[in-house]
Parts: structure tokens; sequence; C-alpha cells
């Protein structure tokens, strides 16, 4: 572990060690086989590094660094259970070498595929695909999918036990077992996205490196499976909504809602990549719900002016994605679109039911969207109050200086809606 090390913000460190982890987990598991145990050394790694870094500086070779002391703590981890079986003598015997330095090959999406085997629940896929190759921690897991963090945590470790009782190795599936997997990977990166996009908690509206990592690893699978529309769709989504990034932050930090946004500022490039890609995967059906999403924001994003959206385009696009795949934030969304086309009272009223879902009955969106559509309607009052509501709900600080702004505006002239 010698070598030159050099200086790094902690945020920095952060940042290079959920990109490492990834890597480094498929080293170890590619070698000893054992996902549970190589998991469980390798977050004793990041930890060392988060402290050990941070103090000292980044070593010459982070990777190395990070797959010697993993492999080191997954030697002990081996020997206590071998020892438990088998004694020391045998363990001794049977000690696996010293794990050369870190490939350059990235085993990332194998590592995917793997987190996304068909022995686990859905639920199960995506918690534990989060954890280890999204490298998200389980509080955000818990919030990014409505659950309590127990529930969170309770899935990641039944997750691991149940890949290591079920055999599998460490490689790609057969073609005739990728479609099977795709819902829950897709799913995942989703989910890492929409976490990157729109932090659950903390300073920052943002988080870059998880919004890259979900379409670099979307577009792995692009190049995997270039005939999948929901995997293009998918690609097209985060392409379409990330290129809004630039102009969605203001030089304070402040939230700028998707209507006040400065359109010249957003990524033409992204938003050119992402038209044409949704553009060519809508012609070969069938629709899922990502390539409808990505309808929705291309919509969106070929509006040259917020008053110019075609909002019965995206009513229509939002009742065919509810038939297809329902959900509590395609519900939220949908109704704001009722809004726009029919009036806010319309919108209230689908508010009203909506709310009767248990994910949403005191999600900050939905108390940030009825303050929207009460504002609307000219009770501003009531709005101010909502909009309070939903500012003590959210755990992201930009989100809440927003809401509370837009309490101390309620009665000014409205937005066309609180999109991203």
């Amino acid at each position: 572990m010698s070598g030159a090390h050099q200086t790094c913000e902690p945020a920095r460190v952060e940042e290079l060690l959920r990109t490492l982890a990834p890597t480094v987990l498929g080293v170890l598991v590619r070698r000893y086989g054992d996902f549970g145990t190589c998991e469980d050394a390798v977050q004793e790694a990041l930890l060392a590094a988060a402290v050990q870094w941070a103090a000292e500086g980044v070593p010459a070779n982070p990777p190395g660094w990070l797959v010697r002391v993993a492999a080191r703590r997954w030697t002990e981890l081996w020997r206590s259970d071998t020892a438990r079986r088998r004694r020391e003598e045998t363990a001794a015997l049977l000690s696996p070498p010293e794990p050369e330095p870190a490939p350059a090959s990235d085993d990332t999406l194998t590592l995917l595929m793997l987190c996304c085997h068909p022995s686990l629940t859905p639920a199960s896929q995506v918690a534990l695909t989060l954890r280890a190759v999204g490298g998200l921690s389980t509080a955000e897991i818990a919030r990014a999918l409505l659950v309590p963090p127990a529930t969170a945590a309770q899935r990641i470790s039944r997750a691991k036990q149940t890949i290591r009782a079920s055999g599998a190795t460490f490689g790609m599936p057969p073609p005739d077992e990728r479609s099977a997997r795709m819902a829950a990977v897709t799913e995942v990166l989703y989910l890492v996205f929409n976490e990157g996009y729109t932090a659950s908690s903390g300073s920052a509206l943002h988080r870059v490196e998880l919004t890259a990592e979900a379409v670099r690893l979307t577009r792995q699978l692009h190049a995997l499976l270039p005939q999948d529309g929901e995997v293009a769709g998918l690609l097209a989504l985060m392409r379409l909504t990330d290129a809004r990034r630039p102009a969605r932050v203001g030089p304070d930090g402040a939230l700028i809602p998707l209507a006040d946004q400065d359109r010249s500022r957003w990524d033409a490039a992204a938003v050119a990549e992402g038209v044409a890609l949704i553009s060519r995967t809508l012609a070969h059906g069938p629709v899922g719900p990502y390539q409808l999403q990505a309808a929705i924001a291309a919509v969106h994003d070929e509006a040259p002016r917020a008053e110019e959206t075609d909002w019965p385009q995206i009513l229509t696009l939002y009742d065919l994605l509810d038939a297809v795949a329902p959900g509590p934030m395609v519900t939220l969304n949908r109704v704001v679109a009722v809004a726009m086309v029919h009036g806010p009272q319309a919108g209230l009223r689908h508010l009203a039911a909506a709310e009767a879902d248990p994910a949403l009955a005191d999600h900050h969106r939905l108390h940030a969207v009825r303050a929207h559509l009460l504002d609307l309607a000219g009770d501003h009052e009531a709005a101010c109050a909502r909009y309070e509501l939903a500012a003590r709900r959210t755990l992201n600080l930009p989100e809440q200086r927003y809401l509370r702004l837009r309490a101390a505006r309620a009665g000014r002239p409205p937005e066309a809606g609180p999109g991203r």
C-alpha cells in the first residue's frame, strides 16, 4: 500500500469510492465467488479508505489499494468461517493467494446481472443492486424505494444469503435468461438515476456521479441489447431529463422549476440524442413504460417555451402510461397534466383520489402538487400552508428552499407545473 498519495477533499473521496466500489466487488466475486462475503469485505475496505484517504490522501493506485484491503478482509472472514468447520489447520492449507491489482476491464455490468439473479425477488434485486452497483447507502435505498430503512437492510441481507445459496457464478447470463432480468435491471438504473437527479437528502439537488453512472450502465445495456426498446427508452429518458440539469439550479443553488428554466442552457446534444433514440424505438413497438416516459420528456424538451408545451399530448401519454405501468409518481404526474388541460379544480379532484395510496399520502411531492393547484385555483392561503408542509417533508435542502420560496410567493403569477 506504498506509493505517492494525492490530497483529496472528503466529498471527492466519497465520489471516488462510489465509482470504484462495483469494480472492486467485481474483482473479488470473480476471484472468490462468494458474493455475500465479498460484499461485506468490500464495504469494510470502503470504510477504511474513507477514513485513511481523507486523512492521508488518495494512494497512487486506488483500485489496487481497495482490492488488497478487501481481499485481506475476505481472507479473515473466510478463515473464521472455515475454522468453525475444519479448524485452523485446514484453513491454513487452503489459504488463497494474494490477488493481483484490479484489472482494467469493467465488470460492473456482469455484477449488475448477478444482483438481478432470478432466485431473488424483484424487491431484493433492486435493493441489492442499488447497494452493490449503485453505491447507495441503506438509508438512500430506503428513501428511493419508499420503505423503512430496516426493511431495506433486511432485503439486502436476505438477497446476499439467497445469492450464496443459489450457487450463482460470476458471469453474464446466457442470452435466453437476459430478457428475464431486464425488468429488474432497468428499474435499478432508473432509481439510481432519479436519486442522482434529485437527491433524497443533503445540501445538493444533484448527485452527478449517480446520474453519470446510471447513464453509463444504460449505454452498456443498450450496446448489449440494441433491439430492446425499453433499454433504448430508458437511455432516451435519462438523456432528455438530464439535459435540463444545467438550467435547473440557480447561482445560489436554488431549484428552478421546469417552467422557469432558461431553455437555452439545456444540453442541446443530449436533447437531440434522446429525441432520436425515442423516435427510433417508438417506430418498432411494443411500447413500454420507459418509452412512454421518454416520449413525455421529449414533448417537454421540444417546446421552445413553457407556454407552448403540448399538455393534451402529455395527458394522453400519461393515460397510456397509467394503463401500462400504474404507480404513485405516475398518478401524481398525471394529476398535473389533468390540471394543465382541464383546470386546477379537476386536478384537485383527481389528487384527492390519489391520496388514498399509502405511498403518496404524506409524500412531499403530493403536498407540493396540491399547493401548486390550490395556488392556481386562487386559494393562496391554503397553498402557502401546503408548500410549507411539503418543505418539512423533504430532506433535500434545495427543494426545501424552493418550496418555502413558493409559499412566500403564493398568489403571484403561476408557473406551468412543478416539473423536473
